[in-house]
């Protein structure tokens, strides 16, 4: 690169092109005067936004859609402004679309307002943007952009443009906002500060897990090198299966860290509605949120709402049904990774598990795995009263791995309280005891 080149990270000459554009159609349409306009150029402009557009090529009609998404959030008057200009004494101006927010004064943008930018009031040039829009373009067909439902005998067009969170902050500060467990996305994020060594699993699992771990490495190869798109169906859906604390949301947060991908964990309690819709509605939010996003959507205790579905008894049993086959419908067109977790592999449908690319059962750990549990977790700069076995601990107590954890936090716990500078094993055997309790076991 040129030493003296100057690089420009400033957005400013991108909406002076939207404003010259702008300018040039009231020009063109009201006056028949021809308003001068240069081409965009962002060959040394290296804002998050120029950059952005460079990298997918954009083309001019989503370079106006996305800067017409973008502006009320940086220049709440930019529209006003424009027009005032060409109409000093104010008036109904409805070919140039937007509407009114509650608390945003200025002019909201719709697809009305990017078709007359780009078109006027010329009706065959404005179907073809249309189509353009709900056809064609990369930025609502990767769900980067969207438009505000209208009410029903509204033209769809003058629905709002709406940008995706994540989007508004990527080419506005060059973060990507993480969406926080809402009504609206009724998921959370998975992270962990643990590695694969910390997952003590048998060989089986681990080859099987090994088996997802190909997929995503190689699915993009396979669905459009090999051109096997037409042949094999989008995504790939495992089912984990097995006892509490055996490491489930461990692995499936692990596969998240190891590939870059975020892995979201579903809260169900906040998908499923007593009211009918709800439920369809909530997933379908969810799943169109996920679908360019590369993320692994985990489903917990998947069997509360995967579950066997039951005989037509009443009305909601059918809309029950209704729901499961709904969400075997997305799930089955879900192009990324999703992992559905239960304590029982007898819960979940049939009509679900012969989906499956893998049943893959997490045991609660033998001897050998509880052993190095214990030994992982154990503090090592603490030594461990004489006398104490972890291999007679690990042959005596069948516990899970979060079970050792447990033990594990509180025998460190009271051992600072104490005062004591070894581990006791009748601290540790308390904790044990307390594992026991909570689980309606008794302790021999």
């Amino acid at each position: 690169m040129d030493g003296n080149k100057i690089i420009n990270t400033s957005i400013k000459p991108l909406f002076s092109y939207l404003e010259a554009a702008i300018k040039y159609r009231l020009a063109k349409e009201l006056t028949g005067e021809i308003y001068l306009i240069s081409e965009l150029d962002l060959v040394d402009n290296d804002s998050y936004l120029a950059q952005f557009i460079k990298k997918n090529n954009l083309i001019k009609e989503d370079i106006i859609l996305l800067l017409l998404s973008l502006i009320p959030q940086l220049d709440p008057s930019f529209l006003n402004s424009i027009l005032t200009a060409f109409f000093p004494n104010g008036g109904e101006f409805p070919e140039f679309g937007g509407v009114k927010g509650k608390n945003h004064r200025g002019i909201l943008p719709t697809a009305e307002t990017a078709l007359y930018i780009l078109h006027g009031n010329d009706i065959e040039a404005r179907l073809k943007g249309v189509t353009f829009i709900q056809l064609d373009s990369f930025l609502f067909n990767k769900k980067i952009l969207s438009l505000e439902k209208v009410p029903v005998g509204e033209p769809k067009m003058s629905g709002k443009l709406l940008i995706d969170e994540e989007y508004l902050s990527l080419l506005t500060t060059g973060a990507i906002l993480k969406p926080q467990l809402s009504q609206e996305f009724p998921a959370s994020l998975i992270e962990t500060k643990m590695e694969w060594e910390d997952l003590i699993l048998k060989n089986k699992t681990i080859q099987e897990i090994q088996e997802i771990k190909i997929w995503l490495a190689h699915n993009e190869t396979l669905m459009n090198e090999w051109n096997m798109g037409s042949i094999l169906k989008p995504g790939y859906r495992v089912m984990f299966y097995g006892a509490p604390g055996t490491g489930k949301t461990l692995a499936a947060g692990l596969l998240g860290k190891e590939t870059g991908r975020d892995v979201y964990r579903i809260d169900l309690s906040m998908v499923v509605s007593k009211y009918i819709g709800e439920t369809e509605k909530n997933l379908s939010s969810l799943f169109d949120k996920a679908i360019h996003k590369n993320w692994i959507l985990f489903f917990d205790e998947a069997d509360s709402i995967f579950g066997k579905r039951t005989n037509v008894r009443d009305a909601h049993d059918k809309y029950a049904n209704q729901e499961v086959s709904y969400l075997l419908q997305r799930i089955e067109a879900h192009p990324g990774l999703v992992i559905l977790a239960s304590n029982f592999k007898n819960n979940i449908d049939t009509a679900f598990t012969r989906r499956f690319h893998a049943m893959i059962e997490f045991e609660i750990p033998a001897h050998l795995e509880r052993l190095k549990l214990w030994q992982n977790n154990l503090p090592k700069n603490i030594p461990l009263e004489a006398g104490v076995s972890l291999e007679s601990l690990s042959k005596k107590y069948t516990i899970t791995g979060a079970n050792i954890v447990n033990v594990v936090h509180y025998t460190c716990l009271q051992t600072l309280a104490a005062g004591n500078t070894e581990i006791k094993e009748s601290v540790i055997l308390e904790g044990i005891k307390r594992e026991y309790i909570k689980e309606g076991k008794t302790l021999s």
